[in-house]
């Protein structure tokens, strides 16, 4: 019997610890508040900002939000995030993707410094994660990695497939995952034998956008099953894997809803503490540093 891994408790449980400690920091300068930036009026993209805030609230941050009309310019937008960059009162800032056409994407992004980039998408956070230096890493990656330590699932020695070589999932999955001793196959677009890829795997991770990708064909008995993808039709939400078909087959596999995406929203606010706390540790020592300096024996 297939085992579904419920992404929404182990979630819930991540929420919990994060708002204890920024309740430990209450009436405080440390408490965290993260900033977000909807442009235009997407009706997915003002669901994904309203449910993004509402966590934020409910574990006791700052909620910042700036909404700019569908017209707005690439000034206007790289003003408001230069504005937040520099606010004392912002751990974290957020620019909800895809932004509208008239809209230069990456420019925008890279505008947000590293040590706020909460979605780990900045150039510079992405050569952190490159070079194994301390930064914020991606919030869906980084919950598929929560999500595989909470079940018990070991990732060194496994042999992984990811499917899907995406900026926001596979490209930088397949990193953490080599960082803790996975073997990593990657598959794409240009992949001739997907069974191939992904039939050997311990772990199969999916994130293509491609409705009920992955099926019987693509797995071996036992195998663990993280699907990162969403779709919606009239039936309700579903994945890039033919979930219903590996009933039995797979030991494990997240649900979609429920799976990946409740992991995202939580890693989104262990990232705006973590900002947080760093930005306070940097403060720390930059105040050491100022005593030191006028105290006679600093020198």
């Amino acid at each position: 019997m297939t085992t579904m891994i419920d992404g929404a408790r182990i979630a819930k449980g991540i929420r919990v610890r994060v708002a204890a400690r920024v309740a430990a920091a209450a009436g405080t300068a440390l408490v965290p508040g993260l900033a977000t930036i909807l442009v235009g009026d997407d009706p997915a993209s003002a669901v994904y900002v309203t449910a993004k805030r509402r966590a934020v609230r409910e574990a006791g941050m700052r909620d910042i939000h700036r909404h700019l009309p569908q017209q707005a310019t690439q000034a206007e937008v790289a003003s408001v995030i230069d504005e937040l960059a520099t606010d004392p009162g912002v751990s974290g800032i957020l620019v909800q993707l895809p932004l509208p056409p008239q809209l230069n994407a990456a420019p925008l992004i890279d505008r947000i410094p590293a040590v706020k980039d909460v979605d780990g998408l900045t150039t510079a956070s992405a050569g952190q994660l490159a070079r194994g230096e301390r930064g914020l890493r991606p919030c869906t990656p980084s919950g598929i990695i929560e999500l595989l330590d909470a079940e018990g699932i070991e990732i060194k020695g496994a042999c992984v497939a990811v499917v899907g070589w995406g900026e926001l999932v596979g490209r930088p999955l397949t990193q953490l995952l080599l960082r803790r001793g996975a073997t990593v196959t990657v598959a794409q677009e240009f992949t001739i034998d997907l069974a191939a890829v992904t039939r050997p795997a311990d772990i199969i991770v999916v994130a293509t956008g491609v409705r009920g990708l992955i099926g019987p064909e693509h797995v071996k008995l036992g195998v663990t099953v993280i699907d990162a993808g969403i779709h919606r039709t009239r039936d309700g939400l579903i994945g890039d894997v033919r979930a219903a078909e590996l009933d039995g087959i797979a030991g494990r596999i997240t649900p979609v809803p429920g799976g990946v995406g409740p992991m995202t929203i939580a890693m989104l606010l262990v990232n705006t503490l973590q900002a947080a706390e760093w930005h306070a540790e940097r403060q720390s020592v930059t105040a050491w540093q100022q005593l030191q300096a006028r105290s006679p024996l600093g020198a």
